[in-house]
């Protein structure tokens, strides 16, 4: 049975004390793809040394993340832009817009997220949307890409029914990971609406840890109970539910 996690941050530095030792566990889990997004040129560094560490297992996104879109945000596009054009980075992400906590640079956000687009177009590879309170303005900015060979995933996504079929419409998987296990969650409820063939499985690790590890750091070997929680909503087995969801996950990195 492999698993693949189509979206964690195996570098952040809430792994700082045991890193191997939480891939590993992973990997004994059956976890065998890692796909890694990023957040700002802060921690390219550190992504291009765990992708040396893992060569098979590990591969990398660039993008500039929406709540790191900052004043600065014009000095972290060119880094995301020159690392395009350096590394063979597997997608564009992870990117959008985030209107949670600050609404100050919705502006900058969507031409950050405009221009990344344009770049995964220009280099024929997938998006990683992030989307958080700002469901609307994520749709508005994707309209302008249909007809495009735009495709990707909505990662995390915590829409209703209506929001993920728009979201299929525009060629995007949607990335179910803990949040589907919640009580307060939701997508459980309508998931088996979904074609499996239009899902993939993520983590965010170290955030959104499923049940029962809700409210701890989250890490890739919990991606077993998300597989768990969508064997029950489809009535498949776990390990049909990682082979489809493997299947989905090559179908969009190429991989």
């Amino acid at each position: 049975m492999i698993l693949t996690d189509t979206h964690t941050h195996l570098y952040s530095e809430a792994f700082d004390g045991d890193q191997e030792a939480m891939i590993q566990r992973a990997l004994d889990a059956g976890v065998e793809r890692f796909f890694v997004p990023a957040i700002d040129a802060s921690y390219t560094q550190s992504m291009l040394e765990l992708k040396k560490k893992y060569p098979v297992q590990v591969h990398l996104m660039c993008g500039l993340h929406p709540t790191h879109v900052k004043e600065n945000y014009e000095e972290e596009l060119a880094h995301v832009q020159e690392m395009l054009g350096k590394e063979n980075y597997v997608a564009v992400g992870e990117i959008g817009m985030d209107l949670y906590l600050d609404k100050s640079f919705k502006a900058q956000q969507q031409e950050a997220f405009h221009r990344q687009i344009k770049w995964s177009i220009e280099k024929k590879i997938p998006i990683a949307i992030h989307c958080r309170e700002a469901f609307d303005e994520v749709f508005e900015v994707l309209d302008d890409y249909k007809g495009t060979p735009l495709y990707g995933i909505f990662h995390c996504f915590t829409g209703n029914l209506e929001q993920a079929q728009r979201a299929i419409d525009l060629k995007m998987k949607l990335g179910i990971g803990g949040v589907v296990t919640f009580k307060n969650g939701k997508i459980d409820q309508f998931l088996d609406q979904i074609p499996l063939s239009q899902i993939v499985l993520e983590t965010d690790a170290p955030y959104l840890a499923p049940v029962p590890y809700r409210g701890k750091r989250n890490e890739s070997a919990y991606l077993l109970q998300v597989a768990e929680k969508l064997a029950t909503i489809y009535k498949r087995d776990v390990k049909e539910i990682a082979e489809i969801t493997t299947l989905n996950s090559r179908e969009v990195f190429g991989i």
